[in-house]
């Protein structure tokens, strides 16, 4: 059994928990084929269990959901973008320690 504890992000959904959150959000952008998203995506579900109702943590799958990835630029996968009221504060792109994503966030709390 794998436990997610990062939300699955669509085109459809975006809004809603992206950009409408009251909390911080921390995206992932990543495809299943990408080697180093295997690499960031446990940190990023550990992440998402850490901080649950602290802050939203999800993940898009560029591959099904390209409208947001064109939209905010995502180029280079994995890229891990951090929103607070709708907009973004925070850009990490490539594989960044988990210490990255955590000061990303607690700076926002």
């Amino acid at each position: 059994i794998i436990y997610t504890m990062a939300q699955a992000i669509t085109d459809a959904t975006f809004e809603e928990v992206v950009l409408k959150s009251d909390k911080p959000v921390l995206v992932d952008f990543w495809a299943a084929w990408c080697g180093p998203c295997r690499m960031v995506g446990p940190i990023i579900e550990e992440i998402g269990g850490e901080y649950e109702g602290k802050a939203v943590v999800g993940k898009v799958d560029v591959d099904a959901n390209q409208e947001f990835a064109a939209k905010y630029g995502i180029r280079n996968i994995p890229t891990v973008l951090v929103f607070q009221n709708g907009e973004v504060v925070g850009r990490q792109v490539g594989v960044a320690p988990k210490t990255a994503y955590n000061e990303a966030i607690d700076t926002l709390l």
